[in-house]
């Protein structure tokens, strides 16, 4: 497969997975009357935020896939992947912020473990997983503290 390629692939696969999953476990009326913590963002932030992640993550699976395809790390990040695409239906779809919490824990889990794994391989993958990081750290705090609060 054609380095191009790889990147088209990657790219559609997660930005698509993903739109389909926000689509599909819209937030509604349930979470409009959910208490949330004051540091909650605006609702036209998220779908920025994850478009931009959405891309980097599947830049940095295109290029774990270039160059190890078979490797820890390349199930690392479709372990991730299956984590991310879990978490809106856990939480808006089956209305469950406890059971999100748990699949948002496995993600970061798996964020950090694809860092990890990934960083001998391509730093650069490494990297841009770092906002990542960051965006999903914050998510389990909100989504944590809208579980306390409700």
């Amino acid at each position: 497969m054609s380095k191009f390629l790889s990147y088209i692939l990657f790219i559609g696969f997660v930005v698509g997975a993903g739109l389909i999953a926000g689509i599909t476990n819209m937030p509604g009326d349930w979470y409009q009357s959910l208490q949330k913590p004051f540091f909650n963002p605006p609702s036209w932030l998220f779908g920025p935020v994850w478009t931009t992640l959405y891309v980097m993550i599947g830049v940095a699976g295109a290029r774990i896939w270039q160059r190890s395809p078979k490797s820890a790390a390349m199930q690392l990040w479709f372990a991730q992947m299956a984590f991310n695409l879990m978490w809106s239906p856990a939480f808006f779809g089956l209305q469950n912020p406890e059971l999100a919490l748990a699949v948002i824990a496995g993600m970061l889990i798996t964020i950090v473990a694809f860092m990890v794994k990934a960083r001998p391989i391509d730093r650069i993958s490494t990297l841009l997983f770092v906002p990542y990081l960051a965006w999903v750290a914050f998510a389990s705090v909100l989504n944590l503290s809208i579980a306390w609060l409700n």
